[in-house]
């Protein structure tokens, strides 16, 4: 089964080096640079899985986290959170759909078992 990833970062060299990992290993990527982008293409194709920054410009990965919790067809999309700030993910801790975090600069191995475990858990959820 193909699984569409949506990745969402302000940096492109992130999203870039992300989504070569992704297409390597046959997922589909989707794109948006910020909060609000990824809201709609979120809505628009239901991904499988969210790989998302934190700080980033319009909003912020908090703010669209919490949006997708509001949205009962978005709420169960697991996300991993992909963060310069490790501190800051004390306020993920309570969103339930938050499977992993990995702070920047990233291990690619580690990031991909880290998507592979979470779609795992999830297509024996589903």
């Amino acid at each position: 089964m193909t699984t569409k990833i949506l990745v969402v970062d302000d940096e492109k060299d992130v999203v870039t080096l992300v989504k070569f990992l992704l297409e390597k290993d046959g997922h589909i990527v989707l794109e948006a640079s910020n909060g609000e982008e990824a809201l709609k293409v979120a809505t628009s194709y239901s991904p499988d899985l969210i790989i998302l920054d934190i700080m980033m410009p319009v909003m912020d990965g908090y703010t669209l986290n919490s949006k997708l919790q509001e949205n009962p067809s978005l709420s169960s999309i697991p996300v991993i959170v992909l963060t310069a700030r490790g501190q800051m993910k004390d306020l993920f801790l309570i969103a339930p759909n938050v499977t992993a975090f990995i702070e920047k600069p990233f291990d690619p191995k580690q990031l991909r078992d880290l998507i592979q475990t979470t779609l795992n858990r999830k297509s024996k959820r589903d």
